[in-house]
């Protein structure tokens, strides 16, 4: 899936599709995946299991050492300042030991139809993630924002509009367009990430659910990400218990 042409090949048919024009950076989650409202009712069980793992996040992996493509918006910059992850689903699987680690959030996502990848993004202390554009057209993203510092809150910019999480908000938008993240805060954030099929008329979601479900899963970056992934959930160990 991760092959140039291929994306190139879906994206445009994507793009074809759609009459030629690219709908808005942001979406209504009520009016376009309900279903993610799931994750908000019960984000107070999804922050509970997250919690612990901040007493670990130094052994938590930078996000390029899991997903290799990732380095150049997760290794730029100050090294102490670090993008970390907890994969909670990814194409490829790798993920069975962080999942028992946080098993009602597990199951949440597991009620959330078309989810292809979830993770917990960790940022770090005067973090932030240069511009770039996602890669592909087939998937959109949501965030629900479970620790967010209350002094200079972190914020985004997708394609023209800048949105500053507000712990315990959620947002869905579209990964494919120019985005950046500003981060001058001196607190950790923490945003549950989830990404969904992106809702398209048949045939192409046929389409797209063959190249996220079974394409994406065989190529070599996914497969590499998910042994990346197995190697450090079990290089960290639970946090103690009341942390």
């Amino acid at each position: 899936m991760a092959d140039p042409f291929i994306l190139r090949a879906l994206n445009g048919a994507f793009y074809r599709a759609s009459g030629g024009e690219r709908r808005p950076a942001f979406f209504d989650i009520d009016a376009t995946y309900p279903a993610l409202r799931l994750l908000d009712r019960h984000q107070d069980e999804i922050r509970a299991e997250m919690e612990p793992l901040l007493a670990e996040r130094h052994r938590l992996p930078k996000y390029h050492e899991v997903d290799r493509i990732q380095a150049d918006i997760s290794g730029e910059g100050d090294a102490a300042k670090a993008w970390r992850v907890f994969m909670l689903k990814w194409p490829a699987g790798g993920v069975e030991d962080n999942r028992a680690r946080c098993p009602r959030t597990a199951a949440l996502l597991d009620r959330v139809p078309g989810v292809v990848s979830a993770f917990f993004s960790v940022l770090e202390p005067g973090k932030s993630v240069p511009a770039h554009d996602g890669p592909y057209l087939g998937y959109l993203r949501y965030h629900l924002a479970l620790k967010v510092p209350a002094r200079n809150p972190p914020s985004i910019r997708i394609k023209d509009r800048t949105h500053t999480w507000v712990e315990g908000g959620s947002i869905l938008f579209d990964d494919s367009w120019n985005h950046e993240v500003f981060n001058q805060s001196d607190e950790t954030r923490v945003v549950l990430i989830v990404d969904v099929l992106r809702p398209m008329p048949w045939p192409y979601h046929v389409v797209n659910w063959i190249a996220l479900r079974l394409l994406g899963p065989i190529s070599d970056e996914a497969r590499t990400a998910a042994r990346n992934i197995r190697r450090y959930s079990r290089a960290t160990p639970p946090a103690a218990s009341g942390s």
